[in-house]
């Protein structure tokens, strides 16, 4: 059965390792399960993930890049994933794009709106978890990240990697004002989706998250 789950939270919410934990323990019951990451997952992706995360951009360009890498994702692996009956992981998708660009950079949310609804055709996961914390925790664990967290893997069609890696300073750099702007975005999605998404205490332990998640994900895969 096919079936599509995001990720989504501010700057050292845990994604990419919950992400892999839950694509590990899918595999493990015998259930094929595709990693992605935004941006990247494609060549067209990771170019582009390379472009935004260290030069200065125009906030609307930022917009359009990222859409365009999703498009490609979305034409490229995941659509495909799902026709063939896989579950699909992404490790952010549009979510991030409104909390971000939205309501971080300020552009009008039904700019974000139309061109999310262009890059995605309209596809959006079934489940989206959002890892929620404080901005300045989040701040705080990317600035002294853990031993024994997933790092970039090669650049692949649907390759799953660490979205807060060292090189990740575009977002990073901006004050505190901007990230809890983020935060805030997410919850709002949060308070407008909420059979969709589920808010999840991004602080509690990662094993205690993962157990907390996994009842749901069997009730969407009919188990």
């Amino acid at each position: 059965m096919s079936l599509f789950i995001s990720f989504e939270g501010g700057e050292g919410a845990g994604k990419t390792t919950q992400a892999a934990a839950l694509a590990d323990r899918l595999r493990q019951t015998g259930i094929e399960a595709v990693t992605v990451r935004e941006p990247g997952g494609t060549a067209v992706g990771e170019s582009i993930r390379r472009w935004v995360k260290g030069v200065g951009l125009a906030p609307e360009t930022e917009l359009l890049l990222f859409a365009a890498a999703r498009a490609q994702l979305v034409a490229a692996v995941i659509r495909p994933s799902l026709d063939a009956g896989k579950v699909v992981i992404a490790d952010r998708y549009a979510d991030s794009t409104v909390a971000y660009q939205g309501f971080g950079r300020r552009l009008p949310l039904d700019l974000v709106s139309a061109v999310n609804q262009m890059a995605t055709g309209g596809l959006m996961p079934a489940l989206t978890v959002l890892l929620d914390q404080p901005a300045e925790a989040g701040l705080a664990r990317v600035a002294k990240p853990q031993l024994g967290l997933p790092f970039d893997a090669p650049a692949q069609e649907g390759a799953p990697g660490r979205i807060d890696e060292a090189d990740q300073t575009r977002f990073e750099r901006e004050g505190i004002a901007f990230h809890r702007r983020v935060r805030s975005g997410f919850l709002k999605l949060a308070g407008q989706e909420p059979e969709r998404i589920l808010v999840v205490d991004a602080t509690r332990p990662a094993q205690h998250i993962a157990e907390l998640l996994w009842p749901r994900v069997q009730g969407l895969l009919g188990r």
